[in-house]
């Protein structure tokens, strides 16, 4: 009973949070009318600008901010132990991470659809622009190597959810069509798109399972720069440029929203299925996983500062910045509905987290699996993973399993395991394979149950990506604005850019004993700090149009330092670890971060300082 007794908490907390505290930010603090014209009304070009209905819109943003990070993260953190994860994750999202969302679409929303840079030149000053879209340059390449990187893991884990990720593609363009320029309605075509996908599930699983290096006899290609991970990495990049440069509506939307429905789907059966494992006893939260561990990695880093960058989309981010005024802001119909997609998407997103931290936890307790190949047939099945007298591992003891961290060294000198080895393909079947034991608790055969949510990861992921390359593409424009580059502010070079940098770093280089395609990697280990930092700036920028809209900021005061001060402590501590290791690279990009964001906040505070002396509006 204790994983439901933790869901329902957690789950009632974000609704209250939501009828309450969002609705006082909208109504008293953000001043949200029903009379605004919106930047997608007033700019109207049927290519970024486009007014779109809310429902449509808030499966564009929540499945472009979640992605895999509200996965990734809190399957890294539980390490930590379950409870400070949790609480991280629900009073960040209802008091942090939606007030930073919500602000930032609000704020985009009242100068023109501007993106968070731009809008720092304006409020800040143009030094502050510049010195912001560095800083959001490093960010989306650092998250177009990584989930590049996560979706082709998940292709080639999982292949029977290949078909099903990518039919979403010319459904999404036929729903474009259909809604916007023959003016039909979604619910029929959101049914059967969302049936079609989970249709592709069975026959990839029973007739098509693909394989990208025999589909395409790539198998006997003698080179260290072909294999599955770069095969999909440059599909998923071509697919991306597309995304980036068509018209919002015709495809881009589209899909976010074919895929949000898939996820609402995904994620209501694995809360249906944790709801029958808890009241069946199959489910124990406190009985499967430490609520404060007491056995950590010994490389691990300390749970302060660390977990509040370890935990960042699940509780806070910087890059929903980017969504909110980077598409998000340009489709928004109605400002009233601001509340719904800036809010009400990141308590979504936090209640996600809390079911991945559940599934990693009570899931993984009941029960670990290995990947096996079926004799006869070549299929992959699962099998259990049984103790010494051959019983399956269950509780405590599948959760070690599942979780253990000691560092090895095998035959082939490669080292795994501990903190600073940690791969995300781990956590990501740690989330997989627990919420399939929760699909399986309500009856769904665990191996539809496993690509069912692999498909699920997989199109969160894809979501974010082909947003994220849009947002760069704006970035590299407006970079080349400034320093009046005249080739970067077309919109194709500037995506071929993006999708280009983002393709070579995860190509052609590699992490330490691994192949190559694992590139973007190398500068994971600072995207929790960076994106966190970006946060706190986004705050600083609220803040300060606040100041000289003469409205109260107290509510944005603590945020505001937890999301500066934590993260630069961390990355700091990051700074020393890897002068320490001779990594060099983490270290020049690290202290470039710092440079920039002490920089950035004197900008701030001298702005800051000015308006609350003037009291300008």
């Amino acid at each position: 009973m204790s994983t439901l007794i933790v869901a329902a908490l957690s789950f009632v907390g974000f609704i209250v949070a939501y009828h309450t505290y969002g609705r006082w930010l909208g109504k008293k603090i953000f001043r949200l009318s029903t009379a605004a014209r919106t930047p997608a009304q007033e700019f109207n070009d049927g290519t970024d600008f486009v007014p779109t209905r809310k429902s449509v819109l808030f499966g564009h943003h929540f499945t472009s901010i979640a992605g895999t990070g509200p996965i990734v993260g809190p399957a890294i953190a539980v390490f930590w132990g379950w409870l400070p994860a949790l609480l991280w994750v629900v009073f960040g999202s209802i008091f942090v991470g939606a007030v930073h969302d919500f602000g930032a679409l609000v704020l985009s929303l009242r100068h023109e659809g501007k993106t968070l840079g731009q809008v720092a030149g304006r409020i800040i000053s143009p030094r502050a622009r510049l010195l912001l879209l560095l800083l959001l340059l490093l960010e989306l390449t650092i998250v177009l190597a990584v989930f590049g990187l996560v979706i082709a893991a998940i292709f080639s884990m999982y292949h029977g959810g290949v078909l099903a990720v990518w039919i979403s593609l010319p459904i999404a363009v036929g729903i474009g069509l259909w809604h916007y320029k023959w003016k039909g309605h979604l619910l029929i075509p959101s049914l059967l798109a969302v049936a079609v996908i989970y249709g592709m599930i069975w026959v990839g699983l029973r007739f098509a399972s693909v394989d990208i290096m025999s589909l395409l006899h790539l198998q006997n290609v003698n080179s260290p720069y072909v294999n599955a991970t770069t095969v999909w990495t440059v599909i998923l990049f071509i697919y991306c440029f597309f995304a980036s440069v068509l018209p919002v509506w015709l495809l881009l939307q589209p899909r976010d929203y074919v895929n949000s429905n898939q996820l609402y789907v995904a994620m209501a059966a694995v809360i249906v299925g944790m709801v029958i494992a808890g009241f069946t006893g199959q489910a124990d939260l406190t009985a499967s996983a430490p609520a404060i561990a007491k056995e950590i990695p010994a490389d691990a880093p300390p749970l302060w500062p660390f977990l509040f960058i370890t935990v960042a989309c699940g509780a806070v981010s910087g890059f929903h910045s980017l969504v909110s005024s980077g598409t998000s802001s340009k489709q928004l119909a109605h400002e009233t509905d601001a509340r719904l997609i800036g809010y009400g998407s990141m308590v979504l997103e936090g209640a996600l987290a809390v079911i991945v931290i559940l599934a990693c936890c009570a899931g993984v307790g009941m029960g670990v699996f290995e990947k096996q190949r079926h004799p006869v047939t070549g299929a992959s099945i699962y099998k259990p993973i049984s103790d010494a007298e051959g019983r399956p591992l269950t509780g405590r003891a599948a959760w070690r399993e599942k979780y253990r961290h000691e560092t090895t060294k095998g035959a082939d000198g490669k080292i795994t395991g501990g903190w600073n080895n940690m791969t995300l393909e781990p956590q990501l079947r740690a989330f997989i394979e627990g919420g399939a034991n929760f699909l399986h608790a309500a009856g769904i055969p665990l191996h539809f149950a496993i690509d069912m949510l692999g498909v699920m990861v997989a199109c969160f992921a894809a979501t974010t990506i082909d947003t994220a390359t849009r947002l760069q593409r704006y970035v590299i424009q407006e970079l080349g604005h400034s320093v009046h580059v005249k080739p970067l502010q077309n919109k194709y070079v500037a995506t071929g850019v993006a999708v280009g940098s983002a393709a070579a770093l995860a190509i052609f280089l590699k992490t330490p004993g691994g192949a190559y395609g694992s590139g973007g990697m190398i500068l994971w280990p600072m995207f929790g700090a960076c994106n966190q930092i970006l946060a706190g700036l986004g705050f600083l920028v609220v803040g300060v149009w606040l100041i000289r809209q003469k409205r109260p900021i107290w509510f944005l005061v603590l945020p505001t330092i937890l999301m500066i001060v934590l993260p630069a402590w961390a990355m700091a501590d990051n700074m020393i670890d890897w002068y320490r290791r001779e990594k060099w690279l983490l270290l020049g990009f690290g202290g470039a971060i710092q440079i920039l964001t002490a920089w950035l906040i004197a900008e701030a505070a001298v702005a800051w300082r000015n308006a609350h002396r003037n009291g300008m509006a």
